[in-house]
């Protein structure tokens, strides 16, 4: 392939890319056809979303992924800041000023966010993004910090409040972030302020007290009673 055709691909890749970002954002992933995907990015032919990502899922795929190195980056350095290994702030910070600090260095309007939440809400499209994010050695590196924070969780408990907190981040940015591009007011003047917001109740959901349940055995689920 040519340096001119190569360069050529890559701009109709990157079209296809933000168009789909924009539209999976504002309609949701399944709402919205490769056909109207391939007109919003300027494409004639409407089957350039399937020729050059082939499914949706491989689309959803690809956009993910043009974010994960900046964000990869922001965590890296985040992390290299850590100055006590046993604060579970510390670790949650990383998680989450590295994808605020992503978005904000995107300027407004931003649509990733909002793409984020729209995938987290169906189970084969968040898979996509679990499976994304296990190749990240910096993530791998703060969930093993949180671990040795909490050793006292049980696995499922450290399970539960992982979910919990992810929902929380990706819904509360898509909130702020779809604000913004409306132009209404937001609840924190900056991402930088709304980041901060977000760690003190992502480390509440951590260090909160473990209240155990039963099974349908009568067996203890959380491992012990502190309520």
């Amino acid at each position: 392939m040519s340096a001119v055709r190569a360069e050529q691909v890559n701009a109709t890749r990157a079209q296809i890319l933000a168009a789909a970002e924009r539209l999976f954002a504002e309609r949701g992933v399944y709402a919205v056809s490769n056909r109207q995907v391939s007109q919003v990015a300027g494409q004639g032919n409407n089957a350039a979303v399937g020729y050059h990502f082939g499914t949706k899922a491989d689309l959803v795929r690809a956009i993910v992924r043009a974010h994960t190195e900046r964000v990869e980056l922001l965590r890296r350095r985040l992390l290299a800041g850590i100055e006590d290994p046993d604060d579970v702030r510390g670790w949650v910070g990383c998680l989450v000023r590295s994808f605020t600090g992503h978005l904000d260095s995107l300027g407004t309007p931003t649509w990733y966010a909002r793409f984020a939440a729209q995938v987290m809400t169906d189970p084969a499209l968040r898979q996509i993004m679990a499976e994304e994010a296990l190749t990240s050695p910096t993530l791998r590196r703060v969930v093993d910090g949180l671990r040795r924070c909490l050793p006292e969780l049980p696995p499922e408990v450290h399970a539960e409040r992982a979910e919990m907190a992810g929902q929380l981040v990706a819904h509360m940015c898509a909130e702020r972030e779809r604000a913004l591009a409306e132009g209404r007011p937001t609840l924190r003047p900056s991402w930088h302020d709304a980041a901060t917001g977000l760690i003190d109740a992502v480390v509440g959901i951590w260090t909160a007290p473990v209240t155990a349940g039963r099974d349908t055995a009568g067996r203890n689920t959380a491992g012990r009673d502190t309520a």
